[in-house]
């Protein structure tokens, strides 16, 4: 598939992505690495539709996404950004945002998994404590946290973390590795891996290279066959923001 992102000034844009072809194996996990603007985050929107491609086309179980509801479709997957927002409304409610109608031990149950239970019972309203609007009244790793409850409690056939732990600490972030590997089991995961550590979750690592893929395989292999994925593990480099 090909996509660029609509120019303001109706003039054509440079492509984001070119003849990218990756595909995604039920129960799979994948981590996409690559430097800064090579197109990792562009990925991860156009699988839930923010965006749709200029050529080609995005597949879920053989269907085209275009040809799928919006409902249909975010209610099979769920994105975890690495800019959480949050309602001024309740935590309980925050995580709940995607499936109204949860419990209140399933909405601590996805909280654990997070990494955010004891955060949230050291609040003084617990559960029933109002965040300010875009959750200002948290810090950044803890907004991170109720983001990545908020997924886990819609249970999705396709999760898509987009640098999803890039605001936590290094004891927080191993902590919600290590519950995440034990749900990925079961589900088919797109990794937007910023943050190099969170390599370790995937099956296989995808290296894109402006726009498009220039290496597939596991890290250890691409370690000893490529390059381009070498240096930026031996650089310990923090990609950042991306296109």
């Amino acid at each position: 598939m090909t996509f660029a992102y609509p120019s303001s000034e109706g003039a054509p844009s440079p492509p984001v992505l070119v003849d990218f072809n990756l595909v995604l194996e039920p129960g799979e996990t994948v981590a996409l690495v690559g430097r800064t603007g090579c197109g990792k985050s562009t990925v991860a929107r156009l699988l839930p539709r923010f965006y749709d491609v200029a050529a080609g086309a995005v597949l879920v179980d053989g269907t085209d996404v275009r040809d799928l509801t919006l409902s249909s479709l975010r209610h099979h997957v769920s994105q975890v950004p690495d800019e959480a927002f949050l309602f001024s409304d309740s935590l309980h409610d925050n995580i709940a945002f995607g499936r109204p109608d949860a419990t209140a031990d399933e909405v601590e149950a996805a909280a654990r998994v997070a990494r955010a239970d004891g955060f949230i019972r050291d609040m003084d309203g617990g559960y029933d404590e109002v965040v300010g609007e875009r959750g200002y009244t948290l810090s950044g790793g803890q907004r991170q946290r109720v983001s990545i409850a908020r997924a886990v409690l819609t249970n999705p056939r396709i999760l898509i973390l987009d640098d999803a732990t890039s605001a936590v600490d290094v004891r927080t972030e191993e902590g919600i590795h290590q519950a995440l590997a034990e749900i990925l089991e079961d589900r088919t995961t797109l990794v937007i891996a910023h943050r190099l550590s969170t390599i370790n979750l995937a099956d296989r690592v995808v290296l894109l290279e402006d726009g498009r893929i220039v290496a597939n395989g596991t890290h250890s292999h691409l370690m000893v066959t490529e390059p381009r994925y070498a240096a930026i593990v031996a650089q310990g480099e923090d990609p950042g923001e991306d296109a």
